[in-house]
């Protein structure tokens, strides 16, 4: 698709060093000529030169009328996706990526576009079709070269429908569509958490915690307002670094100006968190933060030695006694990197059960659902290789007794900061009763427990 009064702005911008898009072929042709994809086996030096390494997905397509900079590329499942972004400023010489605020727009327009088709990618029929209504998905997402929705998925396929939908100026551009049907909102707390612990003393341990929003407000008018409050316990750790979503009308300055890379003092903001917004059809994310938790919700001490052709492993949990102790799942993968598969397996556990994968190079330690009531848990073992094959994992920072235990869980109805949503506190300024449902969680996210008898190959500092 092409934006005549995007090429003309274009134009007005460069003045004698414009150079014209080109017809579709001959885009396409020097595009695929640029990417490898044609004539890769000669080498043209403006394209394979050593000097010229890209390490990203913005290229300069050569054409008869010049270089085109910067076109946005990349390849997904079989497919080519690319845009030309506008660049509000002179193009000699090249401003820095960073400011082309245009790149961002049009990756998350192709981002967009891979979400709507990928899930059809197996099928070709589909896939087709889908391509077929893709034209007029951009007449709603992209009207006259700025991107207005992103999200092509919740568009309307039909052309008519697009016609027939009734304009309201007080429609915000993000609210694709009406709703029809008894309010309801979906809120969802998701904190994830990442560790890393070593167990020396020289060595700090380092963990962090990042939350996200999430809200689905299925709610009727063209621009209905909502005001959402997170709460925080008494001694609960104050949110840092929030991001808020566009949509959010208003939001006290005090609350964006927390962040991590300063030491927290008495002034620091402590919510409640309010968030007016009118928000979009879909589901969004309302807004990110972080927050500075006193203690990991797993403490963690990982033993490897190696004795002659056997390993001898000791791992140790415990549970945080703050920590609720219900987990949906909780796991401990303990994988054997640059070695063969495991031939011989003696180990005991305090709780839980082990299992060996089918390449027979990771343990898995299942401890379940729930902690016992000491809230610790023990696995002693030894291991012994076999001769190892291509199909075995191997890692270049993982070799010799430098290895590491990953945790995977996640616990329901928790979050780590103790951040929840007060359901009487969600106002919402239209007629009838809404449903409103408030759920939250915790999720691990690289949380790595080090061999403390072996060196880490790096150590994570704090900003400050």
């Amino acid at each position: 698709r092409r934006y005549p009064t995007v090429e003309i702005r274009a134009e007005t911008f460069n003045g004698s060093t414009h150079v014209p898009v080109p017809s579709d072929s001959a885009f396409l042709k020097a595009l695929l000529f640029e990417l490898r994809l044609i004539d890769d086996h000669i080498f043209v030096e403006h394209r394979d030169t050593c000097t010229r390494i890209n390490h990203s997905s913005v290229y300069s397509v050569r054409t008869e009328g010049g270089d085109l900079w910067p076109v946005l590329a990349f390849q997904k499942s079989g497919l080519i996706y690319a845009c030309l972004p506008l660049v509000e400023e002179t193009l000699e010489p090249r401003p820095p990526l960073l400011t082309v605020s245009g790149l961002s727009q049009g990756l998350a327009l192709l981002l967009g576009i891979v979400d709507y088709i990928s899930p059809s990618r197996k099928n070709e029929a589909e896939m087709s079709a889908k391509i077929g209504q893709l034209r007029n998905l951009l007449i709603q997402a992209c009207p006259l070269g700025t991107p207005l929705n992103t999200n092509i998925r919740s568009l309307n396929s039909s052309f008519d429908d697009i016609q027939e939908m009734p304009t309201d100026e007080n429609q915000p551009a993000w609210r694709s569509n009406t709703y029809k049907g008894k309010p309801q909102v979906n809120v969802c707390i998701t904190e994830k958490v990442k560790c890393m612990q070593y167990d020396k003393r020289d060595v700090v341990d380092m963990w962090q915690v990042y939350g996200a929003v999430n809200c689905k407000c299925d709610i009727e008018g063209s621009a209905p307002n909502v005001t959402l409050t997170l709460n925080l316990p008494t001694n609960g750790p104050p949110l840092q670094d929030i991001v808020v979503h566009h949509c959010v009308t208003s939001v006290d300055p005090a609350m964006l100006m927390s962040s991590s890379a300063e030491p927290l003092d008495d002034s620091v903001y402590n919510g409640p968190y309010k968030f007016p917004f009118i928000p979009p059809s879909d589901s969004f994310n309302l807004c990110y933060y972080t927050s500075q938790v006193p203690v990991p919700p797993i403490l963690g001490c990982y033993q490897l030695i190696e004795e002659g052709s056997q390993l001898k492993i000791t791992v140790n949990l415990k549970l945080h006694e703050s920590v609720k102790n219900s987990f949906e799942y909780c796991e401990a993968h303990i994988p054997f990197f640059n070695r063969g598969p495991i031939t011989q397996l003696e180990y005991k556990v305090s709780y839980g059960q082990l299992d060996l994968s089918r390449e027979k190079s990771l343990l898995v330690w299942v401890i379940g659902q729930k902690f016992p009531k000491s809230l610790e848990v023990s696995l002693t073992g030894n291991v012994s290789f076999g001769t190892a094959g291509k199909e075995h994992p191997t890692d270049y920072v993982c070799s010799g007794n430098t290895a590491y235990v990953k945790l995977c869980f996640r616990i329901p109805d928790f979050t780590l900061t103790g951040c929840y949503v007060d359901q009487h506190s969600i106002q919402i300024f239209v007629p009838g009763k809404p449903k409103i449902t408030a759920s939250r969680e915790l999720i691990s996210s690289n949380y790595y427990i080090w061999n403390s008898k072996a060196p880490a190959p790096m150590v994570y500092k704090t900003l400050f």
